[in-house]
């Protein structure tokens, strides 16, 4: 017999459709989710303060920041605690922490570990390593958990940023001197024994990001700096790896030098790939908080988004960028406006910058120094791990530091409701309403009577959107007949489903 369907579909609904991006589609096949990684948390440890920095040497994570304890998951601040002085490090499949332990007398702010996995260096406000004169850098030994003992290099000031390519470490700041030389807010000194090397480009102001082209010819720089070896450029600068010197970067134009309404500032870069991202964090009301995605040999703009709300950590993961911030009006990238909420963890498509099917969520600790959620990632093809001064993960509380897997699984969609029926001659009408899945843009509604599906539909849907109806007409039914109809929601592996309503045919 026929069956008659008719889905009334909102506007709400066709903005969904246009933002999925472009290139692999983004409903989940059998892993259970769309983009790189799932969105829901796994088992972590936490901290007691801010983790303001993270990278990966083979199976290990390093975390570095104000903390000083750390404890399992699920314990309450202040219960079962070790003692781990501003850095630690954690098996990055089992997420426990390692014996890694060096005594710090001052906070980390940026960790970066060598293209070989064999060392760690650290950067922050220390000044004493295990009782060991270190001033604000120090390197340890991957394998030993030692101290590299003929590695100390002297820095006057912060070091807030570090990136390694081959034997060059390049360091980013508030410093003015490296040893007796003067460096302003940036240098770079040999992997292999410390020594001072001749990049030396010379920022006005201090240094919040570093990052490398991935074939090292380029270093990418970022913070609140108006010039570069006294030649204008606000915020963001390309330099050649081995003189120093800037490089035209067009795509530098796009970030807005400051005015009475907006100051902004570069505050996080990274690299994957021909590609470079740059995100900002501005200040007063409408004030650039952007990203922009160039070309790392060419510095031409490939896409640009301009989202509100100050970027603080990005990390690119098989074809997605994640990225940390107080995201609260995408608006102008056609996405959610104001009033939608913080969204403090997003992902967006590498290819155009749009936002993927990635929706976990954390939230920003009001009495902490930073107070913005997440401040910083390290991930690679098996996960994505996130640090900052967040107290809860989904809801449920998780201090500083969370993680989040490749291995398929997946969030369930939400439990749909029951679907509302209208019984007429011979025909019965369905109106359902759309959930969502935090790790999916595309579910599928399977409409069943009994135990026969009579349809089945694709509708794209974001947690933020009003809740869209849909209505079905079932024909095949006979007068005087008692029927049941149920929803059931998949995202290609988790399926829930609505409870069951029955109506009688006229």
């Amino acid at each position: 017999m026929k069956k008659l369907v008719l889905a009334v579909v909102t506007a709400a609904a066709v903005v969904a459709a246009a933002l999925i991006p472009s290139g692999p589609p983004v409903q989940a096949a059998s892993k259970g989710f769309g983009s790189a990684v799932s969105a829901v948390r796994q088992t972590a440890w936490q901290t007691n303060s801010s983790v303001n920095a993270l990278a990966i040497a083979g199976n290990t994570v390093y975390a570095g920041g104000l903390f000083t304890r750390i404890r399992p998951p699920g314990a309450a601040k202040g219960v079962r605690e070790s003692v781990r002085t501003y850095v630690a490090a954690f098996n990055k499949t089992t997420g426990a922490p390692t014996t890694f332990a060096p005594k710090l007398n001052g906070a980390v702010y940026s960790v970066a570990t060598s293209p070989d996995g064999k060392w760690v260096v650290l950067g922050g406000d220390f000044t004493t390593v295990n009782g060991v004169k270190r001033s604000k850098i120090a390197m340890f030994s991957v394998a030993t958990g030692q101290l590299a003992a003929s590695w100390a290099p002297v820095v006057s000031a912060r070091v807030k940023a570090l990136a390694i390519y081959g034997n060059s470490v390049f360091l980013g700041g508030a410093f003015t001197k490296i040893g007796a030389t003067v460096r302003n807010r940036l240098g770079a000194v040999t992997l292999s024994t410390g020594a001072l090397l001749k990049w030396n480009p010379n920022a006005d102001d201090d240094v919040y990001a570093v990052a490398t082209s991935a074939d090292g010819t380029r270093v990418f720089v970022g913070g609140p700096f108006e010039t570069i070896n006294s030649r204008d450029h606000y915020s963001l600068a390309m330099v050649n790896s081995t003189t120093g010197a800037a490089l035209s970067m067009p795509a530098a134009a796009l970030i807005p030098k400051p005015d009475w309404n907006c100051t902004t500032r570069v505050k996080v870069i990274t690299t994957s790939a021909n590609r470079v991202f740059v995100g900002n964090g501005g200040d007063g009301q409408g004030c650039y908080d952007g990203i922009l995605a160039a070309d790392s040999a060419t510095g031409k703009v490939v896409w640009q988004s301009k989202c509100l709300g100050a970027n603080e950590a990005l990390k690119v993961i098989d074809g997605w960028l994640y990225k940390g911030s107080h995201a609260h009006d995408c608006s102008q990238d056609g996405s959610f406006g104001d009033g939608t909420g913080t969204h403090f963890l997003l992902t967006q498509s590498v290819a155009n910058g749009k936002i993927g099917p990635w929706f976990p969520n954390t939230d920003a600790d009001q009495n902490s120094t930073t107070k913005v959620g997440p401040l910083a990632f390290a991930g690679d093809s098996t996960g994505l791990w996130a640090g900052g001064d967040f107290l809860h993960v989904a809801g449920k509380p998780q201090q500083g530091l969370t993680r989040f897997s490749s291995a398929p699984g997946g969030a369930f969609p939400a439990v749909p409701k029951a679907p509302a029926l209208t019984a007429g001659k011979a025909k019965v009408t369905l109106r359902f309403t759309d959930v969502y899945d935090v790790d999916n843009i595309t579910l599928t509604y399977n409409v069943f009577r009994g135990n026969t599906r009579i349809g089945s539909y694709k509708y794209n849907s974001y947690y933020w959107d009003p809740r869209k109806s849909y209505t079905v007409t079932d024909t095949g039914v006979k007068s005087g007949q008692t029927v049941g109809y149920r929803i059931e929601v998949t995202d290609d592996r988790n399926t829930v489903k609505s409870s069951t309503a029955s109506v009688k045919v006229h």
